[in-house]
């Protein structure tokens, strides 16, 4: 009889699928790489078919090409994928345009301010619990509209990552509420529903998929999914979600008051939430789960920052090798770096600034300093970044109940050490941190009855907790200081630069 829980999750550089047993047994697991595309500075796209659909397939494929499991063993999946971004599909389900990503995308500044001047940013921000930032998606939907309107005279329907395999999948158009929630301002957040109200100037609401949540079944494998990824037609998919919801899934962050850091491309935060606490320095949206809200929150450019330093800074060490070194190099080092400060701004900043015009800056240079040095500043940039994000949740009086690290970055102790002496708080890492699709495959055994949601107790273990070192929290406090600072000393240059440079 089929038991096996599949997940899969299509992050911004790479895809990740697992087969788990239901006692959290993880079975197999594989990765595939890819890109993401940047075809001019603050666009970022991927392709729907060549990425996301074909390593969709790739990871099904490996994981039940009969050693020893097939898809006749999977009782049910779900996929998550790359936070709420745009694709538009013509009425055959072809894509039209590779996806627009999320907040890392950054065209949509002049629609955000059309909207804004049109309908006011505090109503769209008191219906939508929400600033308009480049995180929202209705903005991007609108820049479609104006900027390519052949492509937009023949779209049919607009979808995002996650609910694009899902369609691929099973037929159906349905998106989870938790993404939806950044589709502002086409959502009213306290209904959770597709609203009319500011729709006018954006789209249709008929071109939407219909809403449900991340643990409810979306549909069946169709025929020629089955074709095509070797699932069993009629296994169950459940409607899923972001990566970084899925991801705080897989490590037990499912109560209000526990909060998901993410190190990953970017840096995403998910504190769980009974009631919604709008600020428009952060994110109010859906749940997994009815009756659930989040407070989220994100970071532009971390691990995708450190990628651009191996990538340019450290050509010469073998990339199997490269990061090994460069965080002994940085471990080596003292707080504060040797007198530098970094703004980790390279593809503008999200939380709490919402800044898309923020630039990377590096302050403090002398030619007594190494690549060790730049990298531990590069580090530490993150974590005053999460401290800057921290700090506003306390603002808005959020409880915050314990930490959770997970993602890649959280796999040594160079970068969350640095975090907990910055921010002065613990974070626990759980024994399991395969990422967003164990989530998913959790998910799939919610959506399929499989599983009770008290299981996931069973399924998730600390393995250790990081706790900050009172003295170079001390350090670091009034670098954190300046590290405000110097973004309002900046904010002018960058915006120029920015602006006349794109």
């Amino acid at each position: 009889m089929s038991s096996l829980l599949l997940g899969i999750d299509i992050g911004t550089y790479s895809s990740k699928g697992v087969l788990v047993a239901p006692d959290g047994t993880i079975l197999k697991s594989h990765t595939v790489p890819h890109v993401m595309d940047i075809p001019r500075p603050g666009w970022a796209e991927q392709d729907a078919d060549g990425i996301w659909w074909a390593d969709t397939i790739m990871l099904c494929r490996a994981l039940l090409d009969g050693a020893p499991y097939t898809g006749d063993d999977v009782a049910a999946m779900a996929c998550s994928a790359i936070g709420a971004c745009v694709l538009p599909i013509d009425r055959t389900g072809k894509p039209l345009r590779p996806g627009i990503l999320y907040g890392v995308d950054t065209r949509a500044a002049s629609e955000i301010d059309r909207l804004n001047q049109t309908f006011g940013a505090e109503a769209i921000f008191e219906f939508s619990g929400m600033a308009l930032t480049s995180q929202s998606i209705g903005p991007k939907i609108m820049w479609i509209r104006q900027n390519e309107p052949d492509i937009w005279a023949q779209t049919d329907y607009l979808t995002t990552a996650s609910s694009y395999l899902v369609y691929r999948l099973t037929g159906e158009k349905v998106m989870d509420r938790h993404t939806a929630s950044y589709y502002m301002p086409l959502i009213d957040i306290h209904s959770l529903e597709w609203s009319e109200r500011f729709a006018g100037p954006i789209t249709e609401l008929s071109r939407l998929p219909r809403l449900d949540w991340s643990d409810a079944i979306a549909g069946t494998i169709h025929g020629q999914a089955a074709i095509e990824t070797g699932l069993r037609t009629g296994t169950p998919v459940a409607v899923g979600a972001v990566d970084a919801l899925s991801e705080g899934i897989s490590v037990g962050a499912v109560h209000p008051g526990d909060l998901m850091i993410m190190y990953g491309s970017t840096t995403f935060f998910i504190l769980v939430m009974a009631e919604p606490a709008p600020d428009p320095r952060v994110w109010t949206v859906g749940g997994a789960f009815k009756g659930q809200y989040d407070l989220a929150a994100g970071m532009s450019t971390t691990g995708s920052l450190t990628r651009w330093f191996r990538d340019e800074l450290a050509r010469e060490l073998p990339e199997e090798t490269a990061y090994t070194e460069l965080f002994r190099g940085a471990a080596a080092i003292g707080p504060g770096a040797g007198g530098l400060l970094v703004l980790p701004y390279f593809s503008g900043e999200r939380t709490p600034i919402n800044d898309p015009d923020a630039r990377g800056v590096i302050s403090g240079l002398t030619l007594s300093h190494r690549r060790e040095h730049l990298f531990r500043a590069v580090l530490e940039s993150v974590a005053y970044g999460i401290r800057h994000n921290l700090e506003t949740f306390n603002q808005i009086g959020a409880p915050v109940r314990r930490i959770i690290a997970v993602g890649g970055g959280a796999q040594g102790e160079t970068w969350l050490q640095s975090v907990a002496d910055v921010t002065g708080v613990e974070q626990s890492v759980p024994r399991i941190t395969i990422g967003a699709s164990y989530g998913d495959a959790f998910l799939a055994g919610l959506a399929s009855g499989i599983l009770k949601r008290d299981d996931l107790d069973a399924w998730v273990r600390t393995e250790r907790i990081i706790r900050p070192d009172a003295g170079r929290h001390a350090l670091y406090a009034p670098l954190y200081e300046q590290y405000k600072q110097l973004y309002n000393d900046t904010r002018e240059t960058m915006h120029f630069l920015s602006r006349n440079f794109r």
